[in-house]
């Protein structure tokens, strides 16, 4: 983290040249410790993990250089013999936290260009996308760096339009894979009671579905009692309309009418929209700035610092974890869902069997499986798993699970990660407390309350369209 926290030193050689080597160094090693030997992630979840670990990495950095405490701090540990500049520019605060975005944002969107139409693990650019990773931490470093050479003005216009779309579009995308997960969900639960008669899909779906209206309930409840009091009229309306419209939608979810048209539609999806809508309220009020004394957990004992530090902490985790299953999940933005293995023929690299001198005993199972393949005794994959079997004994280890497709769209991947380094940027650039000097909270201000209480309503639209549609326009959705 020293390290990364030391990169406006990198413009700068004149502050001292063994610092950044060192930096450098550390940086190296930790790489090569994480990435084993930089090789090639043959897991997919790897592969996602690591870039989901970038954009935490990124994203706390970010938050550091808000205010110089961070910067202070680093200069402490040099005893003071080190002062801290970016050649005359402020290290720290709205500039600063769109540069080090921006870095993130262009290497991602280099990445979904140059992975366009990866369609599997055999395409060479794959990995790209799986390898590589000692010299990709080295081009996001590098660019890094080179945002501090462009001129400040870029970046006011960028935080203040380009980035607040994207901030936009990233809150959008989130939703709607929300409403499409609620929906997977829950005919997913159906498909396996229809299919086995189990029971215990039914009690999950039905536990399921009654826990998070239950939870639901209960935050509406703390929200009425801890954020709602007497003058506190943003937090009484935000809260009240959450509820009325979370009653409404479970009866229209289960309105005879709508069942007719969408017989999958239910509670248990009307449960999943409710309990999230519910949580982003009471982040809403949570986070709050208390100068209406309407947030009693600012004003609650304990350590300040500690508070932000872990809030902020929080939040960068659960921005990563949602942006990865965002960028991967690409059900409802039409994402590459195929795990379909091509028809054995006569095309380059086929299964890779040929690729090596194999042994005498490899060679001969392989034969085997090639011949009981031909004769439709065994599927096609069945090639595949061998090869991939054999591959796991080499130094890297790990199975490759996508020779036959990718497990997502490469490119839309890296235009989501693109998209929420934006809404990281707007996030922490909000409303500065340019004075402050001590760790700067995360989106405790009125801009982020809004935002997260207008998407618990547009979450609802969204899913009381989805109900609507096929009734309004049975054509188009009668299959």
């Amino acid at each position: 983290m020293g390290a990364l926290l030391s990169l406006p030193l990198l413009a700068v050689p004149s502050i001292g040249t063994l610092m950044s080597f060192g930096a450098s160094c550390c940086g190296a090693a930790a790489c090569s410790a994480i990435c084993h030997q930089c090789g090639v992630f043959k897991s997919s979840m790897a592969t996602r993990i690591a870039y989901a670990f970038l954009l935490l990495v990124n994203s706390i950095v970010s938050w550091l250089m808000l205010t110089p405490w961070a910067l202070k701090k680093l200069e402490h540990l040099t005893l003071d013999y080190v002062n801290i500049s970016c050649q005359g520019k402020q290290c720290h605060g709205y500039v600063a936290v769109q540069r080090v975005n921006f870095a993130l944002g262009l290497f991602h969107f280099l990445l979904a260009v140059l992975l366009l139409g990866v369609k599997s693990s055999r395409d060479g650019r794959a990995s790209l996308q799986n390898g590589y990773w000692g010299p990709k931490v080295i081009v996001w470093l590098a660019l890094v760096v080179m945002t501090f050479f462009i001129p400040e003005t870029f970046f006011q216009i960028w935080g203040q339009y380009i980035a607040l779309i994207g901030a936009m579009l990233f809150v959008l995308l989130g939703l709607i894979l929300l409403v499409d997960l609620a929906h997977t969900w829950a005919e997913y639960c159906l498909e396996k009671i229809e299919n086995t008669d189990s029971r215990g899909w039914r009690v999950l779906l039905i536990g399921s579905t009654l826990g998070m209206f239950t939870a639901s309930f209960a935050m509406t409840i703390i929200m009425y009692i801890f954020f709602a009091q007497s003058g506190c009229a943003m937090n009484q309306t935000a809260v009240t309309i959450n509820l009325i419209v979370l009653l409404v939608i479970s009866v229209i979810s289960v309105h005879p009418t709508v069942q007719e048209f969408s017989p999958k539609a239910g509670l248990a999806q009307a449960a999943m929209v409710a309990v999230y809508c519910s949580y982003l309220t009471m982040s809403a009020v949570s986070m709050e700035p208390d100068d209406q004394h309407c947030n009693p957990l600012i004003r609650a004992s304990g350590t300040r610092t500690t508070t932000i530090i872990l809030g902020a902490i929080v939040t960068m985790l659960t921005i990563a974890y949602t942006t990865t299953r965002a960028a991967t999940q690409g059900i409802a933005l039409g994402g590459n869902s195929s795990h379909a293995y091509s028809k054995i023929g006569d095309e380059e690299g086929e299964h890779g069997l040929v690729d090596q001198q194999p042994s005498s005993r490899r060679e001969m199972r392989a034969e085997a499986l090639r011949a009981a393949v031909e004769a439709g005794s065994l599927p096609a994959n069945a090639l595949d798993d061998d090869d991939s079997d054999d591959e796991s004994d080499d130094d890297r280890g790990g199975k490759d699970d996508e020779k036959g497709g990718t497990q997502y769209n490469y490119s839309l991947f890296h235009v989501i990660f693109l998209l929420a380094t934006m809404w990281v940027a707007t996030l922490l650039t909000q409303n500065i407390d340019y004075e402050a000097t001590g760790v700067a909270a995360v989106g405790r201000t009125y801009w982020a309350s809004w935002v997260k209480i207008v998407s618990a309503w547009v979450c609802y639209g969204i899913y009381s369209w989805s109900l609507l549609a096929p009734v309004m326009m049975p054509g188009r959705f009668g299959n």
